[in-house]
């Protein structure tokens, strides 16, 4: 039986910390509220600074702590941007290719005419970066799951690819069948 994955811990298989970053009012807030406590409020609560929240999921039949980052979206918190901004350029250098992102499109609820970003630039923005795009809407309810479970599970498949490779490349001292046949023999460099 394979040992669990060197990320274990006593309560999930893998911690997957997520930043949400965007303008001021698109709605991060409320995703997180929706997606980790499961409630929606009308009530415009602005968040100073970074806040997060931890919800566990099961995926694939692992469990998958997600922490969840939500940054301030608003001009006077510019310092924070500033530092995510440097977050990300540092990802972008120093990170795999393959880094996770994906585009939300919160508020589908409302009618199309008032969105601030209709569907189709959504979509050809996250087509431009090669990342999957969402609509979703904290208010209804609507994928708010999808978006969080879709990027989880594409990294948990990373995360255990990763941890695969790990395990196959072990090298094995000592083992039980070696070890008396190692015993009775000498090593070339102390002669005989």
């Amino acid at each position: 039986m394979a040992a669990p994955p060197a990320r274990a811990r006593a309560d999930y298989d893998y911690l997957i910390k997520l930043l949400l970053i965007g303008d001021s009012g698109v709605g991060k807030s409320c995703l997180l509220l929706r997606f980790s406590d499961g409630s929606f409020t009308t009530s415009f609560i602005t968040t100073i600074g970074i806040d997060f929240k931890i919800r566990t999921v099961e995926l694939d039949g692992k469990r998958i702590k997600l922490q969840i980052w939500d940054t301030a979206g608003q001009e006077r918190f510019r310092t924070i941007t500033t530092d995510i901004r440097n977050w990300i350029k540092n990802i972008e250098q120093h990170a795999s290719d393959n880094v996770s992102k994906i585009l939300v499109g919160n508020k589908a609820d409302m009618d199309e005419s008032k969105r601030a970003v209709p569907t189709s630039k959504g979509q050809a923005l996250a087509d431009e970066y090669g990342i999957q795009f969402f609509e979703a809407s904290a208010k209804t309810n609507m994928n708010v799951e999808q978006v969080f479970f879709s990027i989880a599970r594409d990294i948990k498949q990373r995360l255990s690819e990763a941890d695969s490779k790990a395990e196959g490349g072990t090298i094995k001292i000592n083992t039980e069948g070696d070890a008396s046949a190692a015993a009775g023999q000498k090593s070339a460099c102390c002669g005989s």
